[in-house]
């Protein structure tokens, strides 16, 4: 029996003093946190802004099995959010319908969230109608029987099935009206967290499964809107999918394993709230890092460099979520589109500047930022192997 087919299915009850202690220290770390933002200025809140929404729909979209390029998905951020005037003429139509998502969940998280809303949330992610081959129903729930499956043809496994079509909309009503709810007391005598609120959130959409695809980032996206709430601010200093991508299995294990229990969800909150502390200590190195990047360019403000070397040097800052990398004569030559020799006499250049240093490796010549706290710069996730060569 899955969860939704018991009787008052969504009256969820939790081990209040279990949760009470990782509830404490999360909020007082998300508030440290959140402090230490507002306090930047507003470059360098807007920075860490962009860095954590980018972050969120390119790994929102990677749980999904979409790979959206880092890029374009920042530019598109940038461009909307009026933080920079970069352009790329090719940005897809899928970037844009899942920024268009993340944005609105975010930064108007305030207002309230209605059917309506969701219903252009899910065409601005399907606006062509289609699920890769597939068409699908847009804007409207649907209307047909979903299960949620993995494996080869013949060989699937049922890891869950929705509820059945005609009971979407009355389950969808209650949801909307709980989500718009004023805070109030719940059963244990306190006031439902706001931070508590937005992964029971997530659970309860998900497992309502309304539409016919991106029931997962539409889940993620309210959760990212109450998160907001619970922040009571439109600065994004972390990134909760990021986190959930990189602990995706555990991700897919604890909701399969609560659709099949009972009312009980504390281990959920549990596992929800130790992933959101995880996130939250991952947003310091982010944070570590826009300061360096600021830091970086106040002392080297007097140089004289072009457009290509000042490139490089934000994008070694901006992608920054994996192991330590570096740049070599090639993979400039490739970013920027220019001969080898252009590249090797820029990356001397920055060399003799001070604001990049060679490391020999054999026969290859490896080009790092100096850090002005000598911090090793780590590399994007998504740097292309070729380029490495």
């Amino acid at each position: 029996m899955y969860i939704h087919e018991r009787n008052n299915w969504t009256d969820f009850v939790w081990d209040y003093n279990a949760i009470y202690p990782l509830l404490v220290k999360t909020r007082y770390l998300q508030g440290n946190l959140l402090g230490r933002m507002q306090n930047l200025g507003f470059d360098l809140t807007t920075e860490s802004t962009l860095i954590s929404l980018t972050l969120d729909v390119v790994d929102s979209s990677k749980i999904e099995g979409e790979f959206l390029n880092p890029e374009h998905v920042r530019s598109s951020i940038a461009n909307k959010l009026g933080i920079e005037n970069t352009e790329f003429a090719g940005v897809s139509r899928d970037v844009e319908g899942i920024v268009n998502v993340l944005l609105d969940a975010t930064q108007n998280h305030a207002n309230p969230l209605t059917e309506e809303r969701l219903f252009g949330w899910h065409n601005s992610l399907f606006s062509n109608h289609f699920s890769g081959l597939h068409k699908i129903d847009v804007a409207r729930y649907r209307s047909a029987g979903m299960k949620v499956v993995s494996g080869s043809f013949g060989k699937e496994k049922v890891h869950f099935m929705a509820p059945e079509p005609e009971k979407i909309q009355p389950e969808m009503h209650i949801f909307l009206r709980w989500f718009n709810a004023p805070p109030r007391g719940e059963g244990v005598g306190e006031r439902l967290d706001p931070l508590l609120k937005a992964f029971i959130a997530h659970f309860w959409f998900v497992t309502v499964h309304p539409f016919d695809d991106g029931n997962g980032r539409i889940a993620r996206a309210i959760m990212d809107m109450q998160l907001a709430r619970s922040d009571n601010s439109k600065i994004r200093f972390y990134s909760m999918s990021n986190q959930l991508f990189k602990e995706h299995k555990h991700y897919n294990n604890i909701i399969e394993k609560t659709q099949k229990g009972g009312s009980d969800i504390t281990e959920y909150l549990l596992w929800f709230l130790g992933c959101f502390e995880r996130a939250l200590l991952a947003s310091e190195k982010n944070l570590e890092i826009v300061l360096d990047k600021a830091k970086f360019w106040e002392l080297h403000k007097d140089k004289r460099i072009n457009d290509r070397q000042r490139f490089i040097i934000n994008y070694l800052y901006d992608n920054y979520d994996k192991e330590a990398g570096f740049l070599r004569t090639s993979s400039y030559a490739k970013l920027q589109k220019c001969s080898t020799d252009t590249a090797l006499r820029d990356l001397k250049d920055l060399a003799e500047k001070e604001m990049l240093k060679m490391e020999n490796n054999g026969k290859k010549t490896n080009y790092l930022i100096i850090s002005p706290a000598d911090i090793r710069i780590p590399k994007m996730e998504t740097f292309p192997k070729t380029l490495q060569e």
